[in-house]
């Protein structure tokens, strides 16, 4: 059994895709209409046949108010793996992404905290092992 698709809840499905994709650096996997809203998935290029996440619109009662609590109490809704968190840091903020927590040394692991302009915090984060 394996992890295949994870979703993330977003206010605008487009502008979550260009996002993920323009400044995150995901591509599409998967991009099928369906009525209102799209199966929408991105997915790492290095690994695109790999677990996948799926920009999924916030149509369901209960998920408005769940994302609305955590980005207030300012949690991330997942982490991201990454080898360098201070250098994926600078490509960022060179790419306009604002931070809410800039990369912060805790020993085992590195951690910085974004938006991803869809309602959504995101961590960072990078391990030492």
């Amino acid at each position: 059994m394996k992890l295949q698709t994870m979703s993330i809840f977003v206010d605008d499905q487009q502008r979550a895709l260009d996002f993920y994709t323009g400044k995150l650096g995901f591509v599409v996997a998967a991009d099928v209409p369906l009525g209102e809203y799209r199966w929408l998935t991105v997915a790492d290029p290095e690994r695109p046949d790999g677990t996948q996440i799926s920009l999924e619109p916030k149509a369901h009662p209960a998920v408005v108010p769940f994302t609305d609590a955590l980005l207030a109490d300012g949690l991330p809704y997942c982490v991201l793996g990454v080898d360098d968190v201070q250098a994926e840091y600078e490509r960022l903020i060179s790419l306009g992404v604002s931070f809410t927590q800039p990369p912060t040394d805790l020993g085992t692991v590195v951690l910085a905290v974004f938006g991803d302009t869809v309602g959504n915090l995101l961590q960072l984060a990078q391990y030492r092992g």
